[in-house]
């Protein structure tokens, strides 16, 4: 797939996710063989002021390229000078949030919120479209709510506006993240318009991703919540490994990422930051629950890693006697 210019290696890749995606998080599911990354959400108003937490977010690893950055706002002005901004920072892609489900969020009318004024976002991409030369993409949901499902309708004016690409989270806002994605929005979305379609929504491995792209004809696949704890899911070769392989390559996976997270971070940040994906690794460990309670006891980097690595271990050997 190509959006734009920008070529996009894989089928599957690493949907952003406020308070996850972030650098070390991103450089490891790119390692692991996701096509493309895309940031955080990025606050335009934050960005515009150089708050620092705005930029912790924009932060990234040449090693990560092609990078999205994907921006948050409701007001064409300070939306269109952000974008030039990211791209100045270096962005390969600029994406607009139009699907974040979150109250804090959508009353402020921005994410999901622009789906129900199709005239006034189709300002905010036409001057986006005018602002950047990078390639210009927009996330959208299934609709509001049941009873204003247009994700059809604002994809064809996203697409009259000039974007590249479009991903398509087919859950309304009102749903956030329950219940089943209704794949078939996904697939009206591609048969409406000519622009490349990602689709993204309950899938939690690269056969589901498969799925995904043959029932829908969507051109890739955006995996979040599938990807928390196991940023191997990009990696095609990963299932064809033994349980020892398979094992041992999640080791290094985990290692290498706890490593970029300590670069990376303040201290106190790293330990959010490992407390909440060691956590997540620890799916399918022996005493799982219990290492977890561990884990978010602990008082520093040294210490929920030193955690970890015994309830690993002590998983290994585990399975090594039995």
């Amino acid at each position: 797939m190509k959006i734009g210019a920008v070529e996009i290696p894989a089928l599957a890749r690493l949907a952003p996710m406020a308070g996850i995606t972030n650098a070390p998080f991103r450089l490891i599911a790119r390692e692991c063989g996701s096509g493309l990354t895309t940031s955080e959400e990025l606050d335009a108003a934050a960005l515009l002021t150089g708050h620092p937490f705005a930029d912790a977010i924009a932060a990234y690893y040449p090693a990560e390229r092609p990078l999205a950055m994907q921006l948050l706002g409701k007001d064409p002005d300070p939306l269109t000078r952000a974008a030039e901004r990211c791209q100045v920072l270096g962005a390969d892609i600029v994406d607009l949030n139009m699907g974040c489900p979150m109250p804090k969020i959508t009353g402020k009318g921005k994410g999901a919120a622009l789906m129900r004024d199709i005239a006034a976002t189709a300002l905010i991409l036409r001057a986006l479209r005018k602002a950047v030369g990078v390639p210009l993409t927009v996330k959208i949901r299934g609709g509001w709510d049941d009873e204003h499902l247009n994700a059809v309708e604002v994809a064809q004016m996203a697409e009259a506006e000039g974007v590249d690409a479009i991903t398509v989270h087919p859950r309304t806002r009102s749903q956030r993240f329950t219940g089943r994605a209704p794949w078939t929005i996904i697939r009206e979305v591609v048969e409406a318009v000519s622009v490349p379609v990602t689709g993204n929504g309950d899938v939690g491995s690269m056969a589901e991703a498969r799925r995904m792209a043959a029932e829908t004809g969507c051109a890739s696949v955006m995996i979040g919540r599938g990807a928390l704890g196991s940023p191997w899911i990009f990696d095609e070769s990963f299932e064809a490994l033994s349980r020892d392989g398979q094992r041992e390559r999640k080791a290094r996976v985990i290692a290498r990422h706890v490593a970029l997270i300590r670069e990376h971070f303040r201290e106190k940040y790293a330990l959010i930051q490992m407390k909440k994906h060691l956590a997540w690794y620890t799916e399918g460990l022996g005493h799982a629950t219990e290492c977890r309670a561990r884990i978010f006891q602990t008082r520093s980097p040294e210490e929920v890693w030193e955690v970890f690595q015994s309830y690993w271990e002590g998983s290994r050997l585990a399975t090594t006697a039995s």
